[in-house]
């Protein structure tokens, strides 16, 4: 009787490992879907490949995961980026009612 208890205890410890290692290697893919991380399909199959490393990428897929941001993205410039593309455009703007100007007084210059 002892026997089989003892084997018993051994399956669920191991089926108890082995479900673990699988949940805990998914916690990157997790995280980078629940942030609708652009890169979530290669964090998923980067953790499957952590399976066959010992896990030794797992702490960067982890780190991958969790600096993207829904707003901000990766942070790296983003909110500078709106205020430059919006000053670009003044001077675009500016410079073509330059042009039109120019092209005003040029046509006119003709005509007379």
């Amino acid at each position: 009787m002892l026997d089989y208890f003892a084997l018993f205890v051994l399956i669920f410890v191991v089926l108890t490992l082995f479900y673990g290692i699988i949940a805990l290697h998914d916690i990157p893919y997790e995280i980078a879907k629940h942030r609708n991380h652009p890169h979530q399909d290669a964090i998923h199959v980067a953790g499957w490949v952590s399976l066959f490393t010992l896990h030794a990428i797992w702490p960067f897929l982890w780190i991958w995961a969790t600096i993207y941001r829904p707003g901000s993205g990766y942070g790296t410039g983003e909110q500078g980026s709106d205020e430059q593309l919006q000053q670009r455009v003044a001077d675009l703007e500016q410079r073509l009612a330059e042009l039109e100007n120019l092209s005003k007084i040029s046509s006119a210059g003709e005509g007379a």
